[in-house]
Protein backbone atom coordinates (compact mmCIF):
# COMPACT_ATOMS: atom_id res chain seq x y z
CA UNK A 1 0.00 0.00 0.00
CA UNK A 2 1.31 3.44 -0.67
CA UNK A 3 1.50 6.35 1.39
CA UNK A 4 1.92 9.92 2.32
CA UNK A 5 3.58 11.45 5.20
CA UNK A 6 2.57 15.31 5.84
CA UNK A 7 2.69 17.44 8.61
CA UNK A 8 -0.86 19.02 8.97
CA UNK A 9 -3.55 19.82 11.14
CA UNK A 10 -6.78 17.51 11.69
CA UNK A 11 -9.97 19.00 12.63
CA UNK A 12 -11.61 17.64 15.61
CA UNK A 13 -14.26 15.79 13.50
CA UNK A 14 -11.47 13.81 11.41
CA UNK A 15 -9.76 12.89 14.55
CA UNK A 16 -12.62 11.80 16.53
CA UNK A 17 -13.62 9.78 13.42
CA UNK A 18 -9.85 8.13 13.11
CA UNK A 19 -9.89 7.39 17.06
CA UNK A 20 -13.59 5.49 16.32
CA UNK A 21 -12.19 3.40 13.39
CA UNK A 22 -9.18 2.44 15.31
CA UNK A 23 -10.91 2.28 18.27
CA UNK A 24 -9.02 4.27 20.65
CA UNK A 25 -11.80 6.70 21.59
CA UNK A 26 -11.92 4.53 25.41
CA UNK A 27 -8.86 6.10 26.04
CA UNK A 28 -10.01 9.60 26.62
CA UNK A 29 -12.14 10.53 29.75
CA UNK A 30 -15.84 11.12 28.39
CA UNK A 31 -16.44 14.24 29.54
CA UNK A 32 -16.37 17.47 26.69
CA UNK A 33 -14.82 14.90 24.72
CA UNK A 34 -15.33 16.76 21.89
CA UNK A 35 -14.13 20.09 22.86
CA UNK A 36 -11.29 18.64 24.41
CA UNK A 37 -10.67 16.95 21.04
CA UNK A 38 -10.51 20.54 19.55
CA UNK A 39 -8.27 21.69 22.27
CA UNK A 40 -5.92 18.84 21.25
CA UNK A 41 -5.78 19.05 17.57
CA UNK A 42 -5.59 22.77 17.79
CA UNK A 43 -2.49 22.98 20.57
CA UNK A 44 -0.37 20.14 19.94
CA UNK A 45 3.06 21.45 18.19
CA UNK A 46 3.53 18.28 16.42
CA UNK A 47 0.89 17.10 14.47
CA UNK A 48 2.09 14.09 11.54
CA UNK A 49 -0.46 12.00 9.32
CA UNK A 50 -0.08 9.02 6.94
CA UNK A 51 -2.81 9.24 4.11
CA UNK A 52 -3.42 6.45 2.00
CA UNK A 53 -5.49 5.83 -1.46
CA UNK A 54 -8.71 8.34 -1.55
CA UNK A 55 -6.55 11.28 0.62
CA UNK A 56 -7.82 8.19 3.75
CA UNK A 57 -6.27 9.28 6.67
CA UNK A 58 -4.54 5.71 7.99
CA UNK A 59 -2.15 7.21 10.71
CA UNK A 60 -1.49 10.03 13.28
CA UNK A 61 1.07 11.23 15.53
CA UNK A 62 0.97 13.99 17.87
CA UNK A 63 4.04 15.26 19.90
CA UNK A 64 4.97 17.90 22.49
CA UNK A 65 8.42 19.10 22.02
CA UNK A 66 10.57 22.08 23.37
CA UNK A 67 12.24 21.51 19.76
CA UNK A 68 15.81 21.23 21.04
CA UNK A 69 15.96 18.37 23.36
CA UNK A 70 13.09 16.67 23.81
CA UNK A 71 9.94 14.93 21.91
CA UNK A 72 7.09 13.36 23.56
CA UNK A 73 4.96 11.37 21.67
CA UNK A 74 0.93 11.96 22.99
CA UNK A 75 -0.65 9.97 20.64
CA UNK A 76 0.57 7.07 17.80
CA UNK A 77 -2.26 5.11 15.87
CA UNK A 78 -2.56 3.37 13.13
CA UNK A 79 -6.02 2.04 11.43
CA UNK A 80 -6.19 -1.79 12.20
CA UNK A 81 -6.06 -2.61 8.14
CA UNK A 82 -2.57 -1.12 8.09
CA UNK A 83 -1.26 -2.61 11.35
CA UNK A 84 1.90 -4.27 10.47
CA UNK A 85 2.86 -2.23 7.73
CA UNK A 86 5.83 0.21 9.35
CA UNK A 87 3.55 3.13 8.92
CA UNK A 88 3.96 3.96 12.84
CA UNK A 89 7.78 3.69 12.95
CA UNK A 90 7.79 6.16 10.04
CA UNK A 91 5.72 8.56 12.08
CA UNK A 92 8.01 8.25 15.02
Amino acid sequence: MEYEIREERLTAGEYIDFLERRGLGSQYPKGRFAQRIETLVKSVPISLTARGEGHALIGVCFGLTDFAYWLFLTDLGIVRECVGMGIGKVLV
